[in-house]
């Protein structure tokens, strides 16, 4: 899968990926990742790529310029893919988005700055707009490593083992079962005799029993319409 970030601050996004299993993935070439300063196709004499709102107001706008030309660059160089904006006024980032563009060769995210983006470049050349969250970030460079993080890591090989994937919270519909393992200090005192045990369907079956369970107690709204609500 080959990613690309328009960014301000190209290092920020690079040194933030460079660690864990997606940084081991860019290393060995199971993920590509380029990065791509508007900066860089700003043709103006101190190479800005802000300027005040139209209608006055608080703050600098991101021009659409330079953010174009930065599109059109990465259309020479490689494929665009699917062209997502990093905002807080997007559509919240999900678990089944993740997934999906798990499946996609090409992406290309969109960081903001300042008070944002010219309407017109999200209108023209953005496919989707996503949020991490209901709050508000300095910029949309931890968004954009958020989304590139949980999208790789469904790549197949980018975990040590693909079924860490399939066994995370969400995958499914609930959050992920308890975790134990050995400890000097405690020994096994606490753990449930059951993962001790060695019977595979009676674990599978306890596992089950408690990503219900916990669901139920700390995210209910996952399970509403469901059977098991």
């Amino acid at each position: 899968m080959e990613l690309n970030v328009i960014t301000l601050f190209p290092e920020m996004v690079k040194q933030t990926l460079s660690y864990g299993v997606i940084g081991k993935a860019i290393e060995s070439g199971l993920l590509k990742l380029n990065c791509f300063n508007p900066r860089e196709f700003a043709e103006n004499k101190h190479n800005r790529v802000d300027d005040k709102p139209f209608g006055g107001g608080a703050g600098m706008v991101m021009m659409y310029d330079p953010l174009v030309r930065t599109l059109e660059h990465i259309s020479t160089k490689t494929e665009t893919g699917m062209v997502v904006f990093l905002s807080p006024q997007g559509e919240k980032l999900q678990q089944a988005h993740c997934n999906e563009w798990a499946g996609l060769s090409h992406m290309t995210l969109v960081c903001g700055r300042y008070e944002g983006v010219d309407q017109r470049f999200i209108d023209q050349h953005v496919d989707k707009e996503i949020s991490i969250g209901d709050y508000v970030i300095s910029g949309g460079e931890m968004a954009a490593c958020v989304v590139i993080d949980a999208v790789a890591r469904q790549q197949q090989g980018v975990l040590g083992s693909d079924e860490s994937a399939e066994t995370d919270s969400f995958m499914n519909g609930k959050l992920g079962y308890p975790q134990y393992t050995r400890s000097e200090i405690l020994g096994q005192s606490g753990v449930p005799s059951v993962l001790l045990s060695g019977h595979h369907e009676a674990i599978k079956q306890w596992r089950d029993a408690q990503s219900l369970a916990i669901t139920k107690r700390k995210r209910p709204d996952l399970l509403e319409g469901t059977s098991e609500s």
